[in-house]
Order: C-alpha cells, then structure tokens, then sequence
C-alpha cells in the first residue's frame, strides 16, 4: 500500500509539471520562430529571450519535448498484451449478464466476474494485485445496457459512456460465428484532441493483430455518437464478403478523469460534457469539421 501511495504521488507531479514544460517549449517555438526569419522577438518574451536562446542549441528535433502523461498510462502498449476484466453494476438482470458475456468475446485476454457485493474499491484494488490493466463495468435501466465505463489501471484515466440502441448477438438475423483471433480495428471521424483521447483510450483495450486475422471491429462516430460494428470477412473470387459479428451499440463520451474509479472524488477532470454549453447541440467535440 505504501509503494501505490508513493508511485501514485509520483504520478501526479510529473503529470502537474506537464502544463508547465508545454508552456515553455511554446516559448521556445516562437523564439526560433522569431530567430529563424529574422523578425522582432515577441515582446512577452523579451525578458526571458537570452536564457532562453541558450537552451535552443540543445533540444531533440526528434522529439516534441514535453513529458505526456500518456506516455506513463500507456508505456507498454503494444509491448504486452492488456489484460481486462469485465463485471456488471450491483444485481444484475439475466439480459445484462448476456450482454457481460458477449464483451467478455469481443476482448481478447479478457474475464468476467460477477459482482457480488463487491465495492468498487475492492475491485480496483483486486485488479491492481493481479496486473489487470483495464476494468470494464456495463450497467443498465430495465434491462437495457445503457451505459460502460473504461477504467485503465493502475492510475487511469477513466471514461464513462453511454449505450444506445444495443442489439445482443442472439437477436441479429443470420449472426456469424465468433472468431477468437485479434481483430483489426477502425477509427472514423475521431480527428480532434479529444477524439484521438478516445481513440486510444479504446484501441489499447485489444493486442495487436496478425495480418492474416478475418476480423474487424469499427468505432465510426457520427455527431458525437461512436458505432461499435463487428464483422468477419472471407474473400469469394474478387470480391469480400461482410458478416456480422454483433453485438451492436451506439457509444457517447460524457466524462474522463485522470484517475481511477475509487478515486472519483478527488481526480482531476479531463473533459466532461454539459449540455447547458452555449450551442451544445451544434457543436461536435470528438470530430474536426
């Protein structure tokens, strides 16, 4: 408990001087600006122009310069194969727990647990002591799954979503069989900041494919509502032919915290949608138009 606490507080001062070191690189961008085309220094940065332009000589072109956060969330994606596990909210109905188990399908290394009474802290602290690196809890409203939350361990962030429209697989006409190999995925329209947040907050949830795998998942957002689909493919003579998978849900970003699920109260909030937002209904926050 002592070494979390410690690397915990590690965590979050290099996240807190990560605002700072972007601030100065800005500086340091438009002094070289200013240098290279032989233009006046900006006058907010006059004061600090020489100690400045001592440093220039020495940063990596190669590299952006600031210390990300993502860096330290996802530092071995694609090195090693996340491991995930998938529970429900607190007495569950019989459809939600189908709907568990099909996530349960679409995420290679992952496991359901049943809830129990379990607490969150619990869970969180469970899935720490057992290297699990992201936790997925699906809730419901009357049966229907209406809502799943991402939480990447051991320090985050989490993202909560909601569902609509979510068709299980048993209820798709002519269903395909599941295929157990590594899917291939498809980002659409998530070209803004926060769009690519999300992209990679979703794409290291799966290990990285084979060139050979027939399966395919798509995230396709439209108007701020991301489309999950499922297929497999073969190919017949020159053409390809699509079955779906299933199951099927529209997905819609509401929040992301910079911490972990028993941390609600006290992390910091990334991004958070409020629908009293001046023009909310018109403006698009995952998609750059």
């Amino acid at each position: 408990m002592r070494r979390q606490a410690r690397q915990r507080r590690e965590y979050i001062y290099r996240k807190s001087i990560e605002e700072k070191e972007r601030t100065i690189l800005d500086k340091k961008q438009k002094l070289k600006t200013a240098l290279d085309e032989n233009k006046q220094i900006p006058t907010s940065l006059q004061k600090d122009a020489v100690s400045l332009e001592k440093t220039l000589d020495w940063e990596d072109e190669g590299a952006d310069g600031i210390t990300s956060s993502v860096d330290d969330e996802y530092r071995w994606a694609g090195v090693e194969d996340p491991k995930i596990m998938i529970t429900t909210s607190r007495d569950p109905s019989s459809r939600l727990k189908m709907f568990a188990k099909e996530m349960r399908l679409i995420f290679p290394n992952s496991q359901r647990i049943n809830r129990g009474n379990y607490e969150i802290k619990q869970l969180v602290q469970a899935c720490r002591s057992n290297e699990v690196t992201d936790l997925l809890i699906v809730s419901e409203h009357r049966g229907n799954p209406d809502g799943l939350i991402v939480c990447h361990l051991p320090y985050g962030p989490t993202a909560y979503f909601t569902l609509a429209n979510t068709v299980m697989r048993h209820d798709i006409p002519d269903v395909g069989k599941m295929s157990e190999a590594y899917p291939h995925l498809i980002f659409n329209s998530l070209s803004s900041k926060l769009g690519k947040r999300v992209t990679n907050i979703l794409k290291y949830l799966f290990p990285v494919p084979k060139e050979d795998s027939r399966r395919v998942i798509t995230f396709a957002n439209e108007d701020d509502y991301i489309s999950f689909r499922h297929h497999i493919y073969k190919k017949v003579e020159k053409t390809i032919e699509l079955t779906e998978v299933g199951p099927r849900f529209e997905m819609k970003l509401y929040q992301i915290i910079l911490g972990t699920l028993d941390m609600t109260a006290s992390a910091d909030v990334e991004w958070v949608y409020r629908p009293y937002m001046n023009t909310a209904k018109k403006r698009r926050f995952l998609a750059v138009d």
